[in-house]
């Protein structure tokens, strides 16, 4: 009978359906106007699947299934099922097995790296303990079978081989793979078969481990969000929005609502090392957010404490790579998220200057502390390598002239690029 398929190009969900179909012999048709993001957004689509969530099935017979394994066991045969009683259970037992103990180690680790997720350290370092973990497992059963339930392949093996995919493509390098050769082994051997190759495009094991991109998930985010419209910034003063409401929406992304990822211990605030200054952060924003400029900018400079707290100068090191604006704001953006636990201590005005293919972004930072406060916490130190930075003095003309320009958005870059937009950290 089998039916139609929603789903977006490459979605690892999608592959454990298409590859049970090929085993099955079940004609599963893609849809091919689907759009993420727009279809799944539809009413006719939501009177079908409430959630909104791909891979969505619809049968020939108008009756509708969400959530990929259950899609794969529907249109399996017997032999992908299990041929009796126990080997169901045990496909069942790896169905669960891919899903919470594999799938969320390496969506950790591999989402950082396609763009999807902002990197986390602390996330990656955890993600790699726990994939060593359930490959160990996974290796121990495999030495001494070829596959993970009875003698032929079934739908566990179909399930773990998407879910492991992504991990084996882009960071399971061979150092990492060493000790688990009989996981690799069984790997190939499942990517190898004709009804695999015949969905997936034969994977190349990955060689060294992908490292994460910011750019990647700016660019992610441009996709799945569309063009933000210009910032005004007398409307983001007045409204002083909470920083969680800053936060740009990953919920409609694709997989990224499903992502397990432990919450994080808690972690002293690494500016507690430095002496504590007169200058009240808090105080200040308050200020800055409810006052204009005229107010503001001399308000700053008599409240400011040069011996406890510092101002910088950073500038993108790559302008020639930006492109459109939308997602060069985008990159802020970014690096304010992934910086959220320096919000307490620091504030920074980040502005764009130009335009489409001829544009720059800099900005003024404050924060407590004389050096440069990404160093003193590894999970701040993602996206401030790819900009040049400057301690400015603080009792100089020069500096005050810059701080003003800043804080108040206005005025052209040192090659005339007219200021376009700005993005406040606070």
């Amino acid at each position: 009978m089998a039916g139609t398929l929603y789903t977006y190009p490459e979605n690892f969900r999608a592959y454990k359906v298409l590859i049970a179909a090929q085993y099955s012999g079940e004609s599963v048709k893609v849809a091919s106007d689907f759009v993420f993001g727009e279809t799944n957004r539809s009413e006719a689509f939501l009177s079908k699947f409430p959630f909104g969530k791909v891979p969505a099935f619809e049968t020939k017979d108008g009756k509708y299934l969400t959530e990929s394994n259950a899609i794969a066991y529907f249109v399996a045969n017997e032999q992908l099922r299990g041929t009796n009683d126990f080997y169901r259970a045990e496909v069942q037992s790896f169905l669960s097995f891919a899903d919470n103990e594999l799938l969320p180690a390496v969506q950790s680790w591999t989402f950082p790296i396609i763009g999807i997720v902002p990197y986390n350290k602390n996330n990656v370092e955890r993600a790699k303990e726990e994939l060593r973990r359930t490959l160990t497992v996974l290796n121990n059963r495999l030495l001494k079978q070829t596959f993970l339930v009875g003698e032929r392949i079934t739908l566990a093996d179909i399930v773990v081989f998407a879910t492991l995919l992504h991990a084996y493509e882009f960071v399971l390098d061979p150092s990492f793979r060493a000790p688990f050769g009989s996981v690799t082994r069984w790997f190939t051997t499942v990517m190898n078969q004709p009804q695999v190759k015949a969905v997936v495009k034969t994977p190349t094991l990955c060689a060294k481990a992908a490292q994460a991109d910011p750019k990647k998930y700016a660019e992610f985010q441009a996709k799945v969000s569309g063009t933000p419209a210009s910032v005004d910034k007398k409307k983001e003063k007045k409204e002083k929005k909470p920083a969680a409401e800053e936060k740009e929406n990953v919920a409609e992304q694709p997989d990224a609502a499903d992502e397990l990822i432990a919450a994080e211990p808690k972690q002293n605030d690494p500016f507690e090392t430095l002496p504590k200054g007169t200058f009240n952060f808090d105080d200040f924003k308050r200020f800055y957010s409810n006052e204009d400029e005229a107010k503001s900018i001399p308000y700053f400079w008599t409240k400011f404490d040069p011996a406890n707290y510092s101002i910088w100068y950073g500038e993108y090191k790559y302008p020639e790579e930006l492109t459109k604006v939308f997602m060069s704001c985008n990159l802020i953006t970014g690096m304010f998220q992934r910086l959220d636990k320096m919000r307490k201590q620091s504030f920074a005005s980040v502005c764009l200057f130009g335009e489409d293919n001829n544009s720059t972004i800099s900005g003024v930072w404050v924060w407590r502390g004389q050096d440069l406060a990404f160093k003193l916490s590894p999970d701040w130190q993602v996206d401030y390598e790819v900009y040049d930075w400057k301690k400015l003095d603080a009792n100089s003309e020069e500096t005050k002239k810059l701080v003003a320009q800043y804080f108040s958005w206005s005025g052209a870059d040192k090659n005339g690029r007219k200021f376009n937009q700005g993005k406040i950290f606070k």
